[in-house]
C-alpha cells in the first residue's frame, strides 16, 4: 500500500464515513485515485472497492484518472457566458493546445467546464489548482498559460487581493467581496462570543422558543420555519444529535455565503454553538463546497480561536455538560448536494443521492440519529435574534416573513454582489437598487426558482408572494431567453444524481425538445409537450432537483411563449420521424452490439 495513502487514512482513523476526506486528500497528493489506490482503501476501510469507487465517480472534482499539471475548472454558468466566457474558453484551448473535457498532449494542462463556483458577482472566473482567478480576460489567459509553462505556480500569479479578509494572510485571494448593502441582522453591529455569554444563562427550550417567537424561516429557499425544526429534533428520545451547517452553496447565481465566511465566519459558528446547544446536539458540522478550499486555513484559525476561548470543547461556552466541537467536512461538486439529505450521505462518505422521506433527518439523519440542518444565512440570523429578541426580529420585513434577506444579484446590472434587504422589497426595487441594464427578465431564485418577466417586476419578494433562496439573475434585452432556458436545463442534466428515472431522462428528453425549437424545427405540439413532460417532473420526481428541473421550461413558457412561438414557422409542420437504430446507436456501442450486423 502506498505510504501516502495509508497515512492519510490512518489520519481519519480508518473511518469508512470519512471516505470524502480521505480521497480529497488522496487527490490533493497524487492528483487522482487509482483503481490501485481506491482497492487499497477498501480493504484498509473494511469496506468493499465499489462502495469507494461509486463515491469516487459521483462527485465532479475527483478522478479515477491522471490530470494536467494544472487543472483548469473554468465556470459555464449563464453569467459566465453572458460575461464573456466563450471567448475565455476559446484562449484556453488555443493556449493549451487541448479540447475542454481533456488534457493537453505534455499533460500539463486539463481543461474543465463546471458548475456556478460561487464568483457571478465576477465572472469570468476559473479554478485552477484550488486558486480562484476572477474577471478572467483573453490576455489573462495567455498570459498565465505562458507563466506556467515558464515555471510559475497558480499562487505566483496572484497579481491583487480583494479588499477585506480576503487579504489577510490567511487567505491572500483575489476575489472581491461586492458586500453592496449592509442590513441590520447578519451585517449588521456584534460583539464577538456576546450570544454565547447569553445562552450560558438559559435554559435550551427558551432559545428554541424565542426563535419560534421570532418567525424565522430557513433562507435555504423552503422556508420551513426554523424554532419548529429545532423543537421536532429535541423530541427524539435518541441522546445523540447532530447539527449541520448547509454551506454547499450550489444553486447558480449565490454567493452570498462565500461573503460570510470570509468576513463574518465568527457569527457563524456562534450560531452553529447556539443552535447545538438548544437541539442537545453532540457536534456541530460545517458541510463546505470544495470550491471554497481557499477559505480552509482561516475559518480553521477562527474554530482555534474559539477553542482558546473556552467557547468549543468540554463544557463549550461554560455551560456545564455541554461538550460540543465543530468541524468542516468538504464537498467535491455536486449541486444535489444542497439537498440535506443528500447533503447527509456526502458527510457520511457516499454519493449523494437524496433520502427517501419519512423519515426526516430531524428522526433519522447523520450515522441514523437527529439532526438538524441549517444554512448558513439561517444560522447567523438566530444569533441576532437570541441579542435582540423576537420582537425586534419581527419589526422587519412583512407580516408573514419576518427580518432580511440577503441577495446575490448578478448579471445585467452595474453593481453585482450581496445586498441585505428586509423582506417585502419589490422586484422593480431591486433592479433599481442593483443598477439593472434594460431588465427584460429575473430569474428568481437561481435555476430552480422561476424566470420572471416585466410584468411581474412590481412582485413582492417574500414568501406570501414570491420567495427565494437568495439568487438573482438579471437578464437584459440583448439576451436570448431561449439560450438562457437551455444553460439552466443543461446544469439539471449535469447536476442530476440519476436516481430517479424522469430527472435522468425527462431532463436530456426536454433539452432536447428545446433545442429543436431554437434551430427552427419545431412544431406547435413541441410547446405542448414541454410543458405536459415538465409537469410530470414535478410529481415524478424524489427530491427537490428534480422536481424543480423543469422550472425553467415551464416558467418560461408562461412568462416568454412569444419567444418559443417566434422559432416556429406557422403553416409548416414538421414531421418527427423515430429511427430506432439511430437512436439506440449510442447503447449499443456501450455494450459492444450492433443491430443488423
Amino acid at each position: 500500500m502506498n505510504s501516502q495513502v495509508k497515512s492519510i487514512m490512518e489520519k481519519y482513523g480508518n473511518d469508512p464515513t470519512r471516505l470524502m476526506d480521505i480521497l480529497r486528500d488522496i487527490t490533493s497528493e497524487l492528483g487522482y485515485v487509482s483503481q490501485k489506490e481506491s482497492a487499497s482503501v477498501a480493504e484498509q476501510l473494511k469496506m468493499s472497492t465499489v462502495d469507494v469507487e461509486q463515491t469516487l465517480s459521483f462527485y465532479h472534482f475527483f478522478s479515477e484518472k491522471p490530470k494536467g499539471k494544472f487543472n483548469i475548472y473554468l465556470n459555464d454558468s449563464l453569467v459566465a457566458n453572458m460575461m464573456g466566457r466563450a471567448e475565455v474558453a476559446e484562449a484556453f484551448e488555443k493556449a493549451t493546445g487541448s479540447k475542454f473535457g481533456g488534457v493537453s498532449p505534455d499533460g500539463l494542462f486539463g481543461l474543465f467546464n463546471t458548475s456556478c463556483i460561487g464568483m457571478n458577482d465576477q465572472e469570468p472566473a476559473a479554478i485552477i489548482n484550488g486558486v480562484i482567478f476572477p474577471k478572467i480576460t483573453t490576455y489573462r489567459v495567455r498570459e498565465l498559460i505562458k507563466s506556467f509553462r515558464n515555471g510559475k505556480t497558480p499562487n505566483d500569479m496572484i497579481n491583487s487581493y480583494g479588499g477585506g479578509q480576503n487579504q489577510s494572510e490567511l487567505i491572500k485571494s483575489m476575489v472581491t467581496n461586492n458586500l453592496n448593502r449592509r442590513g441590520p441582522v447578519i451585517f449588521g453591529d456584534y460583539e464577538k462570543g456576546s450570544v454565547l455569554q447569553k445562552i450560558a444563562k438559559m435554559q435550551p427550550k427558551e432559545i428554541i422558543d424565542e426563535v419560534k417567537n421570532s418567525n424565522l424561516r430557513g433562507r435555504g429557499g423552503a422556508g420551513f420555519p426554523t424554532g419548529l425544526k429545532w423543537e421536532f429534533c429535541t423530541k427524539s428520545l435518541e441522546k445523540t444529535k447532530y447539527l449541520i451547517c448547509n454551506a454547499d452553496e450550489g444553486e447558480p447565481g449565490t454567493f452570498k455565503d462565500r461573503v460570510i465566511l470570509t468576513e463574518i465566519p465568527h457569527l457563524l459558528f456562534e450560531g452553529m454553538i447556539l443552535a447545538g446547544y438548544a437541539i442537545g446536539a453532540k457536534e456541530g458540522i460545517l458541510y463546505l463546497r470544495l470550491e471554497y478550499e481557499y477559505l480552509q486555513n482561516h475559518l480553521e484559525n477562527v474554530l482555534n480561536r474559539f477553542r482558546e476561548n473556552g467557547w468549543l470543547g468540554q463544557n463549550a461556552s461554560g455551560i456545564k455538560g455541554f461538550n460540543y466541537d465543530i468541524r468542516i467536512q468538504f464537498g467535491a461538486g455536486a449541486y444535489v448536494c444542497g439537498e440535506e439529505s443528500a447533503l447527509i450521505e456526502s458527510c457520511e462518505g457516499k454519493r449523494g443521492e437524496p433520502r427517501n422521506r419519512p423519515p426526516f433527518p430531524v428522526q433519522v439523519g447523520y450515522l441514523n440519529k437527529p439532526t438538524v440542518v441549517n444554512n448558513v444565512e439561517t444560522l447567523c440570523s438566530t444569533v441576532k435574534i437570541i441579542m435582540n429578541g423576537a420582537e425586534w426580529y419581527k419589526t422587519m420585513g412583512t407580516k408573514e416573513t419576518s427580518g432580511t434577506k440577503l441577495l446575490s444579484i448578478s448579471g445585467d446590472v452595474k453593481y453585482p454582489g450581496v445586498f441585505e434587504i428586509e423582506w417585502g422589497m419589490s422586484v422593480r426595487e431591486m433592479l433599481e437598487m442593483s443598477g439593472a441594464i434594460d431588465p427584460i427578465a429575473v430569474q428568481v431564485g437561481g435555476p430552480s426558482g422561476r424566470l420572471i418577466g416585466e410584468n411581474e417586476f412590481d412582485r413582492t419578494i417574500c414568501y406570501e408572494d414570491l420567495p427565494t433562496g437568495g439568487a438573482m439573475i438579471v437578464i437584459g434585452e440583448e439576451r436570448n431567453i431561449l439560450q438562457v432556458v437551455k444553460n439552466f436545463t443543461e446544469f439539471f442534466i449535469e447536476e442530476s444524481c440519476g436516481s430517479c428515472a424522469p430527472c435522468r431522462y425527462l431532463t436530456v428528453i426536454l433539452r432536447n425538445k428545446l433545442q429543436k425549437i431554437i434551430d427552427g424545427k419545431g412544431i406547435a405540439q413541441d410547446i405542448n409537450d414541454l410543458i405536459s413532460w415538465g409537469t410530470q417532473m414535478k410529481k415524478a420526481n424524489r427530491c427537490g432537483l428534480g422536481q424543480t428541473a423543469a422550472n425553467p421550461i415551464l416558467t418560461s413558457i408562461e412568462n416568454f411563449r412569444s419567444e418559443y412561438e417566434a422559432k416556429i414557422e406557422k403553416g409548416k409542420d414538421f414531421y418527427s420521424r423515430f429511427d430506432m437504430d439511430a437512436a439506440i446507436q449510442e447503447s449499443c456501442r456501450a455494450v459492444g452490439r450492433f443491430p443488423h450486423a
